[in-house]
């Protein structure tokens, strides 16, 4: 019997490891809010209007299905992921956030899946292309796998706390399907985001070995979940530290937080997180928390200010999610020197073990 043969490592690790032992890199922002600025109503969302007609029929309304627009308003997604780019981004997400068959089911779009997640990648490509023609910097597409609208680990039905609504096989094949689009479209890296279960985000994990596997090739990872109140846990109710030891099988190229908190309500979760992690840190928060409208308050000036405090901590990749526009994105951001910059937390003797918080106990000289 043969060993199966390893997938390659791509450059890209290379890449972004020199890049990131520069200065700190820079992803970039909202999308969703970019999208709603645009205006754009139902004949729009399917092309029927302007743009491009949808080649996957469904019956279900489409205004606010975001991902879709990779097929029907291509150049508007592009102009958003352009700007992004002319605005400082090293890094850029496609926009395929609920690009999975089961986030695409609430439109009916489950077979469209491949299509979206292709598109979605070649776009970025082409934005990013565009821009370093004109300035001959280098940037990388980093394909965004969203947390799903289902969590493999909480019951939706409090009368039934054993029911699940999704299951870790279901998402593994869900991501997989992704995943073969996003590479397919070339994909330079592998962005898991806003994780509230880490069970979701074991099974993105899964998939993007099986996937890398499949086509040979093995792309960086980056990881990000997400701290839903000022409780400091994610929604299944882990700690950062517990988070960290959940992922850290994985050997991501980054991790960190994103989304829910401001830039100031996140510092501390995110200074738990760089005090454990053996890898570079990454932190894109929102605008401030919204306010009773709904709304983000803080402007380009304010969010820079506060994330110039992330820069002197030497975290290693950062950005602005949630309402962050591309003047944002563009607004003075120290390059801190080699030597202000965060050295990685030396990889521990120690067996560390968790579920909602981390246990940690010094490993034996000699087996028990």
């Amino acid at each position: 019997m043969t060993a199966k043969s390893q997938p390659k490592v791509s450059p890209v690790f290379e890449s972004l490891r020199k890049a990131a032992a520069e200065r700190i890199l820079i992803l970039d922002g909202a999308m969703g809010t970019q999208i709603q600025l645009l205006n754009m109503g139902e004949e729009e969302f399917t092309g029927h209007g302007s743009g491009c007609a949808c080649a996957h029929h469904s019956d279900h309304p489409q205004k606010g299905n975001n991902d879709l627009l990779n097929l029907t308003q291509p150049d508007a997604v592009e102009d958003i992921h352009y700007r992004y780019a002319k605005a400082g981004a090293d890094i850029v997400e496609t926009n395929t956030f609920s690009s999975t068959s089961i986030a695409q089911a609430d439109y009916g779009l489950q077979a469209a899946v491949y299509d979206l997640n292709l598109k979605g990648a070649q776009i970025v490509r082409r934005a990013l292309d565009r821009a370093t023609a004109e300035d001959g910097r280098e940037r990388f597409v980093a394909g965004a796998l969203g947390p799903t609208n289902r969590t493999a680990s909480i019951s939706p039905d409090v009368n039934n706390p054993g029911y699940r609504a999704i299951t870790f096989d279901d998402l593994r094949i869900a991501y997989s399907e992704q995943l073969r689009g996003l590479m397919d479209g070339g994909a330079d890296l592998i962005l898991i985001e806003t994780i509230f279960d880490t069970l979701n985000a074991k099974a993105a994990i899964f998939a993007c070995e099986e996937v890398f596997e499949e086509k040979g090739i093995r792309l960086p990872v980056m990881i990000s979940g997400t701290i839903t109140d000022l409780s400091g846990r994610t929604l299944t109710g882990q700690t950062p530290t517990a988070f960290w030891y959940s992922m850290r099988h994985a050997t991501p190229l980054s991790i960190g937080l994103n989304c829910a908190l401001g830039a100031n309500a996140m510092r501390p979760h995110l200074a738990e997180l760089s005090a454990v992690a053996d890898t570079l840190i990454c932190a894109y928060p929102n605008a401030g928390l919204p306010n009773e409208m709904g709304q983000y308050d803080e402007n380009p000036a304010q969010m820079a200010a506060q994330i110039e405090e992330f820069a002197r901590e030497g975290w290693s990749i950062s950005s602005a999610a949630a309402a962050a526009r591309p003047p944002t994105i563009s607004a003075p951001l120290p390059r801190p020197s080699r030597s202000t910059r965060r050295a990685p937390f030396p990889k521990s003797s120690r067996f560390c073990a968790s579920r909602v918080s981390s246990l940690s106990s010094k490993l034996p000289r000699s087996p028990l």
